[in-house]
């Protein structure tokens, strides 16, 4: 099972790119020039750095939680939804394996409680998660042969103009935090009882489908919030 489990999220053309976007980031902030985005985040430019390579390294592993009977799995490798092509490992079982992405559900899941804890944001990070969930649930589609998908740019979006509006000052840290947890509710979590019968080889909570959109959301949505807000206070 486990040669099935670790693959990459999206097609090598996809990934590239979001690997070209995070080495093009990195180099800005070691210019310091995107600095101020992730100092308003509350992270060093070396926690950026870890956090960007993290996700994209993690994505590629996978931690099994169960097997579902399936119906019969889908034959092709590759799955498009929304202009994005989804990588899908072949499995010779009908079953499905739901598991956990580390780069797209455990390090955004971690560091959303940090920022959780580093600025207080308990009930107004409810709030925007919340809010962002049943934005990304309705917008979430069961693709056959992948499992549930989001469009790319959604969350990213969605988090931002949610996340502005409850708090200016802590909008950045609210972004990430919301963007993180409410497309993992919103999309793979809330849908769980659906991909059984998708026919999905392995049912991947932030990975494929929407590993994309978390890791442009704790890049655009914390940009664009970071815009536009001063800088967050730390509690205590």
């Amino acid at each position: 099972m486990q040669s099935h489990v670790h693959y990459l999220p999206l097609t090598p053309g996809p990934f590239s790119i979001l690997v070209l976007i995070a080495i093009g980031l990195l180099i800005l902030i070691q210019f310091r020039i995107l600095r101020y985005a992730y100092m308003r985040l509350g992270v060093s430019s070396g926690t950026a750095f870890l956090l960007l390579m993290g996700s994209l390294i993690g994505s590629y592993f996978n931690i099994p939680l169960t097997v579902l009977p399936s119906g019969s799995n889908g034959s092709a490798e590759v799955v498009e939804f929304f202009g994005m092509r989804y990588a899908v490992p072949l499995m010779a079982r009908p079953e499905t394996i739901v598991a956990v992405n580390v780069g797209g559900a455990v390090i955004p899941t971690l560091m959303s409680l940090y920022l959780l804890i580093r600025y207080q944001l308990w009930m107004s990070g409810l709030l925007a998660t919340a809010v962002v969930a049943v934005v990304i649930h309705m917008a979430a589609t069961p693709v056959h042969g992948l499992g549930i998908a989001v469009p790319v740019f959604m969350p990213a979006l969605t988090t931002a103009i949610v996340s502005f509006v409850l708090s200016r000052e802590y909008a950045p840290p609210l972004a990430y935090i919301s963007g993180s947890l409410g497309t993992l509710i919103g999309a793979d979590l809330s849908n769980l009882d659906k991909v059984a019968g998708l026919g999905a080889p392995v049912a991947s909570i932030g990975g494929a489908g929407t590993f994309d959109g978390i890791f442009l959301t704790g890049i655009l949505a914390v940009l664009m919030a970071s815009i536009v807000s001063p800088r967050p206070r730390a509690a205590g």
